[in-house]
């Protein structure tokens, strides 16, 4: 138990059932054992990677001043760029050491879900910087592609509709992300980590991280284990809204980053969720007379608008403002 599975889901790009059924039932083994998993054989190309990475160091490196003109804590919808300590995550430590840039599916101001004022619906706001926003907004819908492949999978393995996922991540909340880790000698006091312990929020994370290290992934039996940076692959972790649709089948495990000394640590994670309006209640398959559900139903909106509360001030001080 002190090491993740690497899974490789080449399979799932060709016609062999059988091969699908294969990578679908060792997902689902770490999906139950870990919450955790490495994958290799996905579409994305390194020379994708190492572009963004280029952008983003050339990003994080400019004056706070430039940053700040997309201040994430000025929009209503999550995008932008966070200063270092906006965020917390592990309530009994101080704000993260790390700074960060959120997109999510970019809609119009014309766009009814933005006219109605939905939750997490807007326009993107990026730096102004040479070809950012194609390159940000292709790998978006890359990443977005390959978390509905990997559903695809999950909904093998759970006995549901093979497209019980894509139906429902039609115009999705999902976000993109990418966050810089100054080394750890910049820290404000010993305590501070680059990300405090938590479990993510929302259905899959498909993250990219840098040969720094600093990731640790906590084991069943409550130990931290280092989860290291593998050469051509994807971190995968399941998140609290696929543990309530799957029962605490899957498992939503903790997690944390230590920022590295000496070195500066990037990484670049995907969330894939839902449409905003969707229901997350337990699956047909997961729950029967001995095992009931366990979590009152949700929507996707709703759940992940309350951990937001939980993790940004600037979040608590708008929906008091809404009140």
């Amino acid at each position: 138990m002190n090491s993740l599975p690497i899974i490789d889901i080449s399979p799932l790009y060709g016609p062999d059932e059988s091969a699908w059924a294969d990578v679908a039932q060792q997902i689902d083994a770490a999906c139950r054992d870990f919450g955790f998993l490495y994958i290799k054989g996905h579409p994305i190309p390194a020379e994708r990677i190492e572009a963004l990475l280029s952008a983003a160091r050339t990003f994080f490196e400019s004056p706070l001043e430039e940053k700040l003109k997309i201040d994430i804590t000025q929009t209503s919808h999550h995008r932008g760029y966070g200063a270092i300590a906006t965020e917390q995550l592990d309530p009994a430590l101080p704000s993260d050491l790390k700074e960060t840039f959120d997109m999510g599916l970019d809609l119009p101001a014309s766009h009814p879900d933005v006219l109605a004022g939905k939750p997490l619906r807007g326009t993107n706001r990026h730096p102004q910087q040479d070809g950012w926003r194609e390159l940000f907004e292709q790998h978006y819908n890359d990443m977005q592609d390959l978390a509905k492949t990997l559903l695809r999978a999950i909904a093998m393995a759970l006995d549901i509709e093979r497209d019980f996922f894509d139906k429902r991540f039609e115009q999705p909340v999902s976000a993109f992300r990418v966050i810089h880790y100054p080394p750890r000698q910049t820290a404000t006091s010993p305590d501070q980590q680059g990300a405090g312990a938590h479990t993510d929020y929302g259905c899959v994370t498909v993250l990219y991280q840098d040969p720094a290290g600093g990731l640790q992934v906590q084991n069943v039996n409550g130990e931290w284990i280092d989860a290291p940076y593998v050469e051509g692959t994807f971190v995968i972790n399941i998140g609290d809204m696929m543990a309530r649709w799957s029962n605490d089948r899957y498992k939503s495990t903790p997690h944390r980053v230590i920022s590295p000394l000496g070195v500066h640590r990037y990484s670049m994670p995907f969330f894939a969720e839902p449409h905003p309006d969707t229901v997350v209640a337990c699956l047909p398959n997961c729950s029967d007379a001995s095992n009931p559900p366990k979590y009152p139903a949700t929507t996707c909106a709703e759940w992940l608008l309350s951990r937001f509360a939980a993790t940004y001030a600037y979040r608590r001080e708008l929906e008091a403002e809404a009140v």
